[in-house]
């Protein structure tokens, strides 16, 4: 079992377990019903993928995680309460703030 932390880039971490599975990205977007670009862009770090997607992930590359400490449990409970819609919203909030930040 591994411990996700927020020092951890989840993008290392899907390309190490990936690879240890022996599967490709198009593979893998197969599996997750996704496609291989997407694939590719998180194990990147040009995206994150949704909560739900990283549990099918966890899933699909047969791993176990825990979360951190560093990860706050109500945000996640939150956001899984969220709409499609108010998620896109809170997407867009973290993307405006990280653009500033740069």
């Amino acid at each position: 079992m591994d411990t996700l932390t927020s020092v951890d880039r989840f993008g290392d971490l899907l390309r190490r377990y990936r690879e240890q599975a022996s599967m490709s990205q198009s593979e893998l977007a197969r599996a997750l019903g996704t496609t291989q670009s997407a694939v590719s862009r998180w194990e990147k770090g040009g995206a994150d993928p949704r909560l739900s997607t990283v549990l099918s992930v966890v899933r699909v590359l047969g791993r176990t995680i825990e979360l951190g400490d560093g990860v706050d449990r109500t945000q996640i409970r939150q956001h899984l309460a969220m709409t499609p819609r108010q998620r896109l919203e809170a997407v867009t909030n973290v993307s405006r703030l990280r653009a500033a930040v740069r």
